[in-house]
């Protein structure tokens, strides 16, 4: 596996078992940003009305309290599912 850390650095042996929250919240906050680009490329909206979508679904509740690990999966494929399972969100988006 790779990791990426903001230091100059070489970590042979990362510590994952002991993750800071605030790691996690970054964590996050860049799979949420993947997720919105990747729906607004994929629907051909704007960022803002992705943004509006995303905040407004069940996988944003999913990926903020971290259940089911989903936060782990490809950002390509939560966008995706969200198109699929929540595509009321969608309804008159132009």
């Amino acid at each position: 596996m790779i990791v990426y850390h903001g230091s100059i650095e070489e970590i042979n042996k990362p510590d994952v078992d002991h993750s800071k929250e605030y790691l996690d919240f970054v964590y996050k906050q860049n799979l949420e940003i993947s997720i919105i680009e990747q729906l607004a490329k994929t629907k051909n909206i704007t960022s803002r009305q992705a943004m509006d979508i995303y905040y407004k679904s069940r996988l944003s509740e999913q990926i903020q309290s971290g259940q089911y690990g989903i936060e782990n999966l490809d950002y390509k494929y939560l966008a995706d599912d969200l198109i699929e399972n929540e595509s009321e969100l969608f309804a008159g988006v132009k």
